[in-house]
């Protein structure tokens, strides 16, 4: 079965995605654990939980598009 190229973009964006959730996962978590032995101020894990949120919503919306295409495709 030969894949079109909008289904490599969509397999492509789908792997993007997840690459994004798995390292701002990591960092996440390493930054809060990192802040709480440095004793550095609450501001700064303030600062993280809202990159780690933005990088999560934009994520979401990109798996998002990616299904509703997929479902405009006729693909289940």
């Amino acid at each position: 079965m030969t894949e079109s190229p909008d289904d490599l973009r969509l397999v492509k964006q789908s792997r993007q995605a997840a690459i994004v959730i798995f390292v701002t996962m990591f960092v996440w978590v390493g930054a809060q654990w990192v802040g709480g032995q440095m004793g550095w101020p609450v501001r700064f894990a303030f600062l993280f939980d809202l990159a780690a949120g933005a990088a999560f919503i934009w994520a979401l919306v990109v798996l998002f598009r990616v299904w509703r295409q997929r479902q405009n495709n006729g693909e289940r």
